[in-house]
């Protein structure tokens, strides 16, 4: 009966881990709220997420990852770490407006 429960929270356990280490597609940052990319993109605030919104609403769709670094408050270190987190491409998550 023991070895039974160790298997059952070994099995948990491993199953866990797999799910939490599983890729999540990139957040496609023409397309997903403020909300949405401060949800799934590990490294931005709320207040950055909405800062990428408010300059997609100004200027357009961005055509580039690397065009976050003209977003105020997003520079090329907060670029390295959220790169491939998000896209430009409809590849990433679809998530509207």
């Amino acid at each position: 009966m023991k070895s039974t429960q160790v298997l059952m929270a070994l099995f948990a356990l491993c199953f866990s881990l797999a799910s939490w280490a599983a890729p999540m597609s990139p957040v496609n940052i023409n397309k997903a709220t403020a909300e949405q990319i401060a949800e799934n993109v590990k490294g931005l605030s709320k207040v950055k997420s909405e800062k990428i919104v408010a300059y997609r609403v100004q200027y357009g769709p961005f055509r580039q990852v690397d065009d976050l670094v003209l977003v105020k408050g997003i520079g090329e270190k907060t670029l390295a770490k959220i790169r491939d987190q998000v896209t430009v491409d409809d590849l990433g998550e679809t998530v509207s407006r």
